[in-house]
């Protein structure tokens, strides 16, 4: 099973330090993968959920291209991912309750039910996930999930990445 860190979140959410490269690279430094908010502005690839905030140079992301799941937040970033010849694992959606990731692994929004090869986002948010008899027998039964709190996971659920 997959743990990936939510934004390079170790903990909880740290919304002064997510998507930050330094926070990013604390996570992959604890073995996770991380999921990264990336946006494409004035020529620049940027990192940030609601807005371009943090400039990342196409090197960084191509030396961390293993561990990242890039969440494309505009068309541009997306148009530029895509057609770039490094095979970056990414994906893009809006209101989607599923979609599907370059490597055709589901990304599986919070509050959906969840399929074997897929991603579970934020099962800590939602109850039936996580808290009825069985307790994690139905994100267990998928190929991983992206989390807030990946280092309580770990310990949890028992897994070695």
């Amino acid at each position: 099973m997959k743990i990936i860190a939510h934004r390079g979140n170790l903990t909880g959410s740290n919304s002064l330090r997510e998507n930050s490269i330094d926070y990013i690279e604390e996570a992959i430094a604890e073995g996770f993968d991380v999921e990264i908010d990336l946006r494409h502005k004035d020529h620049n690839f940027y990192l940030g959920h609601d807005e371009p905030q943090y400039h990342v140079p196409m090197s960084w992301l191509v030396k961390y291209k293993d561990k990242l799941w890039i969440h494309c937040k505009d068309l541009e970033s997306l148009d530029k991912i895509s057609s770039s010849p490094i095979d970056f694992h990414y994906f893009w959606h809006e209101i989607d309750r599923y979609t599907l990731t370059s490597k055709g692994i589901g990304w599986v929004l919070v509050g959906q039910f969840p399929f074997k090869k897929s991603i579970v986002v934020l099962p800590e948010s939602i109850d039936y996930y996580c808290k009825y008899e069985g307790k994690y027998d139905r994100i267990l039964d998928t190929m991983g999930i992206c989390t807030d709190t990946p280092l309580f996971y770990k310990k949890e659920l028992g897994v070695t990445q």
